[in-house]
C-alpha cells in the first residue's frame, strides 16, 4: 500500500471518527423509524403483501402488480432494512476509529449491526408463519432492544462523566425498567388480540382485547408511580441527569397515555395506533436512559 493511499485511509477513518456521535444518533432514529413503518405494515393489513420471504413471491424478490398496494408497502419495509444496516456499518466503523478512547463503542455498535440482519431473518419468520402473533410480539420487541442499546451507545460516547447513584435510586431504576419492559410487551399482546394483527386472514392470540386493554393500563398506572418516585428522588438529591431523563420519560407516559385512551375509546384508528407505536419506540429508550443515568459514567 502506497504512502498517499494509506494517508487517504486514515483521513477517512478520523473524519468518520469525528462523526461518531452524530452516526449514534442516527442509529437511535432509524431503529425507532423501523418500528413506526412496521408498524404502518400491520395498521394496513400489508403484513402478507409479500407472501414469502425472502422473495416477495415464489417467483421474484420484486412484488408484481398483483399484490396491489400491500406488496408494495411490505416490499418498502423490507428496503429499509438496507438503509438501517448502512448506518449501522458506517457507525461500526466510526466506533473502530475510536476504539482506543471508546472501546465499549465497538462492542455496542457491533451489536446494533448483527441485530438488524437479525431482525430481518425474525420477520421473514413471521411472514413464513402467517403472522404468528407471538412471533410478530418478539418481532417488535428485539426492535425495542436494539432501541435499548442505541440509547446505552449514545450515553457511553456523548456526555460529561457522572457518580454512580445511591443504591436504593439504582434499585428503584432497575424496578422502573423492569416494568416498563412490561409495558412494551403487554402491549403487543393486545395489538396481537385486537383487529390490528397485520392481515385480514392472519391469527389473533385467542385473548380478549378489552380485557388485555385492562391488563396493559394498570402496568402502565404502576409505571407512572414509579417514574414519578424517581422523580422527586433525583430531585431531592440533585442528581440532574436522572431528574432529566425522568421528567421526558413522565412527558411520553402522559403522551401515550392519552393516545391510548383516544384510541381506545374511537375503535383504534389505524394513525394513533401507528403514533401510539412511535411512543413505545420512545419509552424504550426513555426507560433506558433512566436505567443508564443511575450509573457512574467515566
Amino acid at each position: 500500500m502506497t504512502t498517499s493511499t494509506e494517508s487517504r485511509l486514515s483521513g477517512i477513518q478520523r473524519a468518520l471518527g469525528d462523526r461518531l456521535v452524530p452516526l449514534a444518533w442516527a442509529n437511535l432514529v432509524a431503529n425507532i423509524g423501523i418500528v413506526v413503518t412496521g408498524g404502518a405494515v400491520r395498521l394496513t393489513g400489508s403484513g402478507l403483501g409479500c407472501p414469502t420471504w425472502p422473495k416477495c413471491t415464489d417467483e421474484s424478490y420484486l412484488p408484481h402488480g398483483e399484490l396491489g398496494l400491500h406488496g408494495a408497502i411490505e416490499f418498502g419495509n423490507r428496503l429499509l432494512t438496507y438503509v438501517l444496516v448502512a448506518i449501522a456499518v458506517a457507525c461500526w466503523f466510526a466506533a473502530r476509529a475510536r476504539a482506543a478512547e471508546h472501546p465499549l463503542a465497538v462492542r455496542l455498535s457491533t451489536i446494533i449491526a448483527l441485530g438488524i440482519p437479525a431482525q430481518a431473518v425474525l420477520g421473514g419468520i413471521t411472514v413464513l408463519t402467517d403472522l404468528n402473533p407471538w412471533i410478530v410480539a418478539g418481532h417488535l420487541l428485539v426492535s425495542m432492544a436494539i432501541v435499548g442499546v442505541c440509547v446505552l451507545l449514545i450515553d457511553h460516547v456523548n456526555g460529561p462523566t457522572r457518580a454512580s447513584s445511591p443504591l436504593p435510586v439504582r434499585r428503584l431504576s432497575a424496578a422502573l425498567f423492569t416494568v416498563g419492559w412490561a409495558v412494551l410487551y403487554l402491549g403487543t399482546v393486545v395489538t396481537g388480540s385486537g383487529p390490528h394483527s397485520g392481515d385480514l386472514d392472519s391469527r389473533r392470540t385467542g385473548l380478549d382485547p378489552q380485557v388485555m386493554s385492562h391488563v396493559h393500563a394498570w402496568v402502565v398506572y404502576l409505571l407512572v408511580a414509579l417514574t414519578l418516585v424517581v422523580l422527586w428522588q433525583s430531585r431531592r438529591l440533585g442528581l440532574l441527569t436522572l431528574f432529566r431523563a425522568a421528567r421526558l420519560l413522565l412527558v411520553i407516559e402522559l403522551l401515550q397515555g392519552a393516545i391510548g385512551f383516544w384510541q381506545y375509546f374511537t375503535d383504534l384508528p389505524e394513525l394513533l395506533v401507528g403514533i401510539h407505536m412511535l411512543g413505545a419506540g420512545a419509552t424504550s429508550a426513555g426507560i433506558t436512559w433512566v436505567l443508564l443515568a443511575t450509573r457512574a459514567r467515566r
